[in-house]
């Protein structure tokens, strides 16, 4: 096993600094004629991003002070989404360079006068689109290369600008740059908005008539913490409550750090109002972040905590099961004590944070699960890998009698960006089919 481990860290460390690698080069060596300042400038912004990254990482969950943990984070974790989007971006970039040296090529020959075309035959690009020349201080001489000269790095210029696969690089480097500091910016500008408001209808067969229009508004994933604060969970809380919900239910994943360092980030929590209440079951993230200490933090800001319980409202059950992560304290998901005993007459309607408790509520006879945990992946090409680790990405989902819906949650986790996976405050209306 500890061979394993040992393989696939190795591995990663691997892939890591081919692709920071990969990146330095596109866009430093590449875009320049020769070893310089540019170039050393770049590899110390590779390495001191993920410098930060890390030390960000580390402080966290080294209980180091959390106003170090903020400085570190914000740059830390910005620096791994650009980096995401930089590699793709450069990537897609290598579809283009082939076209654009075409063009170029072609153009430089029909521009050519006529005799000379004979020497730059149309549609060789390899050969035609050497690498930049050096300049005399890169090579070591006091001479300039005579015209038609070759350096290490190929043909010198001619002095009527850089050659074009230097051309192309810059082209295509400050291109890819341009798209991947737009898309993460974006993305942190809809993350630090706040999340949108999404309404769903979902029929409940048990639901009696009096309770058609019930209004549920779910909230999961903030994960306050050194990037998210009060401020953020003030606008999650003026959010919810400009819905005037029947109730609020908070599915899990609200911190990432203890209460002394939290609570008072945590504190615009006893402003939300709701007909019949606010309730809270915990998420994976809680049982990093002090579990017990969270539970009683939010009930005595007004939430009413559903470990692996049951309340009795007047028109369906409401019921919540702590998350799987606390299987390894001894407080994970009890599906029989909180609805083993219930009369199955009424609808029920259940907290679970993660997707994949599904299949212990279709068992019990759920009417519907309310969750969050994926992001619906947060970060794109991310919502295939959350795909795949869950039943329901986001969104309404039926697993037999029982339905499913998965918020994408109103905050972010590690980078505070979301990119094809925006934040949303869903507002769930039961209808009742007797109605």
């Amino acid at each position: 096993m500890a061979i394993v481990f040992v393989f696939v860290a190795l591995l990663v460390v691997a892939v890591l600094v081919t692709g920071n690698w990969y990146v330095w080069r596109r866009l430093f060596r590449d875009t320049t004629a020769g070893p310089g300042p540019v170039r050393r400038i770049g590899a110390a912004v590779v390495v001191g991003g993920w410098l930060l990254f890390i030390g960000g990482m580390v402080a966290s969950r080294t209980e180091a002070p959390f106003t170090l943990q903020r400085v570190l984070a914000w740059p830390g974790y910005l620096w791994l989404a650009l980096t995401l989007y930089l590699l793709l971006a450069l990537l897609a970039g290598e579809l283009v360079r082939p076209v654009l040296r075409r063009v170029l090529e072609r153009r430089a020959w029909v521009s050519a006068p006529e005799p000379a075309r004979d020497l730059i035959p149309a549609g060789r690009a390899a050969s035609a689109d050497p690498e930049p020349a050096q300049s005399p201080e890169a090579t070591g001489s006091t001479k300039g290369p005579e015209a038609g000269a070759t350096t290490e790095e190929g043909p010198a210029t001619d002095g009527s600008g850089p050659s074009r696969r230097l051309f192309v690089s810059r082209v295509v480097g400050g291109a890819a740059a341009a798209a991947a500091v737009g898309t993460v910016g974006y993305g942190t500008y809809g993350v630090l908005r706040g999340p949108k408001v999404k309404r769903v209808t979902v029929p409940l067969a048990k639901l009696p008539r009096a309770a058609h229009g019930y209004r549920i508004a779910v909230v999961s994933d903030i994960h306050l913490g050194p990037v998210l604060g009060r401020g953020f969970a003030q606008k999650v809380v003026d959010t919810i409550n400009s819905t005037q919900p029947d109730l609020i239910a908070v599915v899990g994943d609200l911190v990432d750090g203890s209460v002394q360092d939290l609570g008072p980030a945590a504190a615009p929590l006893a402003q939300l109002t709701a007909r019949h209440g606010s309730f809270f079951v915990t998420g994976n993230h809680e049982y990093f972040s002090g579990a017990e200490q969270w539970v009683e933090e939010v009930r005595r800001l007004g939430l009413n905590p559903l470990e692996n319980a049951r309340t009795e409202l007047p028109h369906f059950d409401l019921a919540g099961v702590n998350d799987v992560a606390g299987e390894d304290e001894g407080q994970g998901p009890d599906f029989a004590r909180a609805l083993g005993d219930r009369d199955r007459a009424r609808a029920c309607v259940l907290l679970a944070h993660q997707p994949v408790q599904i299949h212990e509520a279709v068992d019990h006879g759920v009417d519907l699960q309310l969750s969050g945990h994926t992001h619906g992946g947060q970060l794109w090409p991310g919502n295939l890998i959350a795909r795949g680790a869950n039943p329901t990405l986001a969104g309404l989902d039926r697993y037999g009698d029982t339905q499913l819906y998965v918020s994408r949650g109103a905050g972010a986790w590690g980078p505070p960006t979301r990119v094809g996976a925006p934040s949303d405050i869903t507002v769930i209306e039961l209808a009742s089919r007797q109605a």
